[in-house]
């Protein structure tokens, strides 16, 4: 029997990553304790979805509530599964710049210490598993915004020419640079995945994401950008824009196209690997483009007003680039751009958003 744990299974990665890993034939046993609804409130549950993954997969799926900070529970799983486990999915994660500043313990115990968890008990039982770690891109902190933007009418844009105008890459620095507490604990996290590959050479690899998006995402005003932007021009809902005139750029990747990048990695893993990964130039949009994408393909106007205050560490402009996966990973394609992204949204959440 092969196994695949997943981590965060009723998150937006996590269900898309049962579900794919699930159909290629391996038995998931999905981890997750709802701490998302902890975080943000009921609206915010991922229940639903876990609910979901067992009823539509029955069999091929294994339910553990189990809390990932548990150090005890979490290698008492895996020596459950022992050397079964063909790759873990690591997607469990305090996700929020704001709720990581109120509570810094809580989210460094969560992303850090969790991943830290999860790292050593897959080396003691499952050494010769892949090891797939869902980073961010707020590694690199506030460097970004740095770079020599040029203001337009409805977003900000890199100077043509630039090293990074074809996306950012994974040279440029995670130092001297404001993380947020958020980003500082998956700095933590990420460092120590590609420790683990280099130091006791595990198959590991940090896949350091922009916006990551779907329409099974429970998202929320602090977390969740596209789907918090449809939800709330859906249901008629009033929407901030914090900062940057709204013209702050994003890319964003849909969970399918991420999770195909899983299994390309699966499929042919590597040691202490890095990646950015993300939309690229291929998927990305301004706060302003985005609002206007969702307006057209809903028929409403989205209730939103303007905020000077950008938040903490936040980036102005983030369009990442996919070329060192791509290089490794040749046949790896995404399927869908922003527009595909929102009008898919549109379809799947007719029912809990709004007609």
């Amino acid at each position: 029997m092969s196994i695949a744990i997943v981590t965060g299974s009723g998150g937006l990665i996590g269900s898309e990553a049962a579900r794919h890993f699930a159909g290629l034939g391996l038995t998931v046993v999905g981890v997750d304790n709802d701490m998302r609804r902890v975080f943000f409130g009921d609206e915010a549950s991922t229940a639903w979805n876990a609910e979901r993954l067992a009823a539509d997969l029955g069999d091929a799926y294994v339910h553990e509530g189990l809390d990932i900070r548990d150090r005890a529970a979490v290698d008492t799983l895996f020596a459950k599964y022992g050397t079964d486990i063909d790759v873990v999915i690591h997607c469990a994660a305090q996700p929020s710049h704001d709720w990581a500043a109120r509570e810094p313990f809580t989210d460094f115990d969560v992303n850090a210490g969790g991943t830290l968890a999860v790292l050593e008990a897959t080396r003691q039982h499952a050494p010769d598993a892949t090891f797939i770690f869902t980073s961010t891109n707020k590694v690199y902190g506030d460097t970004p915004n740095r770079l020599p933007l040029v203001e337009l009418e409805t977003r900000y844009e890199l100077e043509p020419g630039h090293e990074y105008s074809d996306g950012i890459t994974e040279t440029m620095s995670i130092d001297m640079t404001m993380h947020s507490i958020f980003g500082a604990s998956k700095v933590a996290a990420d460092v120590m995945v590609q420790e683990y590959g280099r130091y006791f050479n595990m198959k590991t690899a940090c896949f350091r994401g922009g916006t990551l998006t779907g329409p099974q995402h429970s998202a929320t005003e602090l977390h969740g950008f596209l789907g918090y932007l449809m939800k709330c021009t859906m249901e008629g809902k009033p929407y901030t824009v914090f900062g940057y005139q709204g013209k702050q750029v994003r890319d964003a990747i849909h969970s399918a196209d991420l999770v195909s990048a899983f299994e390309h990695f699966y499929r042919a893993p590597r040691v202490a690997e890095v990646y950015n990964i993300g939309g690229g130039r291929h998927s990305h949009a301004s706060m302003l483009e985005a609002i206007a994408a969702c307006e057209r393909l809903t028929g409403r106007t989205l209730d939103w007003t303007y905020s000077d205050q950008n938040r903490q560490g936040d980036h102005i402009w983030w369009v990442g680039s996919n070329a060192r996966f791509e290089s490794h990973f040749p046949e790896w394609k995404q399927a869908y751009d922003i527009e595909a992204i929102l009008a898919e949204m549109v379809d799947a959440n007719a029912e809990r958003w709004g007609s």
